[in-house]
């Protein structure tokens, strides 16, 4: 009987490991550039903002000029508030990345923490 604690014991022990590794270890934090395409509040029952930033790439060897997508999720309601009103303009933003996603933290594993500098888009 006392084998089987300890064997519960030290399943519970990898799994909480493995959970907080997954879901809450920052794997990497950075900073992407690019213009904001849109910012929308959704959910169904966790309502979180998720956002898409269109990065300038470069020209390839063909001479083709490539556009990437950054798509990624924001906790703070300030920023989001402060993306949402600057809709369009050149930004760059700081993130954490994050293994996997939560419900309630957006559906991106990249999560927006603050904004780095904002410019104007001259149309």
């Amino acid at each position: 009987m006392r084998t089987i604690w300890k064997f519960l014991f030290v399943l519970v022990l990898i799994l909480a490991g493995t959970g907080y590794v997954r879901y809450f270890w920052v794997f990497g934090t950075g900073v992407k550039s690019g213009e904001l395409n849109y910012l929308v509040h959704k959910g169904v029952l966790f309502k979180t903002y998720e956002g898409k930033m269109i990065q300038t790439g470069i020209r390839s060897q063909q001479g083709s000029f490539q556009s990437f997508e950054f798509l990624f999720s924001v906790e703070d309601p300030v920023i989001a508030k402060e993306l949402m009103v600057n809709s369009g303009s050149q930004f760059n933003l700081h993130y954490r990345e994050y293994l996997g996603a939560l419900p309630w933290r957006g559906h991106s594993a990249f999560v927006v923490d603050s904004i780095v500098s904002m410019e104007k888009v001259a149309r």
